[in-house]
């Protein structure tokens, strides 16, 4: 329904309200002034039975659970209030006449007292009743519901589909021995060997004896592009790295910045090209036997 037929239903239900109102409230006026009440008191005695009914209606349209059914309760009550002091009125034809035998509703005193009781209590109970739905209206906070993304299934499968994956244990692979180092140039060569532990570089460390911790798997994006160098591959870097550098320059910061390793390793790597070119100098010339320094 589109805004012009909602506006066109809300003018109708107003104008019906409005004509049942008019209809409701010559009986209950006419029963006010028979309980006893003066003439602006009379006035005003249907608003304060059927406003609440009205009050009642717009609370259980805004509010939900326990209190929308309190706010029912109340309607229904009111409405079953009107609907048997608009009977009285129908039965009773005194109530109708100007001079009206006051607290006489009915013949049977036991119905009579009833029907006294039931108007005069109305009053009061629009008081208490009014109040509440108000409190409960103006307190009222509407939940409101998540709207969901576009992505929001497939984000939600993609996470399954990891938690997944991160949940399967990967069976370690055997760890095999590198392959022994090529032979150096001839000359004399510095062994690739720390000076701390002397264990090679190209050897594989002993497997720690505490239980490994089995993990999921590595993600592709975080595992190393570059594969493993060996002894030989490391010098022969370093050797084109460094061939224009000065006996100065030749440091294992410089290297290992160079070709890319262990400090270690950089060490190593400096110790062996320092003999290197310690080798290759060369020797200074001795004098001739039998020359005199005078001469």
């Amino acid at each position: 329904m589109n805004r012009f037929g909602k506006a066109l239903l809300v003018a109708a239900l107003v104008g019906v309200v409005g004509m049942a109102f008019r209809v409701s409230w010559n009986a209950l006026r006419d029963v006010a002034t028979a309980t006893g009440a003066d003439e602006t008191a009379a006035f005003l005695y249907p608003f304060v039975v059927d406003g609440l009914m009205a009050l009642a209606l717009v609370a259980t349209l805004v509010l939900t659970g326990d209190a929308r059914r309190f706010a029912l309760r109340v309607l229904a009550a009111y409405t079953l209030a009107s609907l048997v002091l608009n009977y009285v009125h129908g039965l009773v034809p005194e109530l109708h006449d100007e001079v009206v035998n006051w607290g006489r509703l009915a013949d049977w005193d036991p119905a009579n007292w009833a029907l006294v009781l039931l108007a005069t209590s109305l009053p009061v109970g629009s008081i208490y009743f009014g109040s509440d739905l108000v409190a409960k209206v103006l307190h009222h906070r509407p939940i409101e519901a998540p709207t969901p993304t576009p992505n929001q299934d497939e984000s939600t499968e993609t996470i399954m589909k990891r938690s997944t994956a991160d949940l399967e244990v990967s069976t370690p692979t055997p760890i095999t021995p590198a392959p022994a180092p090529a032979e150096l140039p001839a000359g004399p060569v510095v062994s690739l060997v720390k000076s701390t532990d002397r264990v090679p570089v190209g050897a594989v460390a002993a497997e720690s004896p505490r239980p490994r911790r089995v993990t999921g798997r590595v993600p592709g994006a975080a595992r190393s592009v570059r594969p493993n160098r060996t002894a030989d591959e490391l010098l022969t870097e370093a050797r084109k790295a460094t061939k224009k550098w000065s006996d100065r320059e030749l440091t294992a910061e410089g290297i290992r910045k160079a070709v890319r390793t262990s400090p270690a390793k950089a060490r190593v790597l400096r110790d062996t090209l320092r003999a290197e070119r310690e080798t290759k100098a060369p020797a200074p010339t001795e004098a001739a036997p039998g020359t005199d320094k005078a001469a």
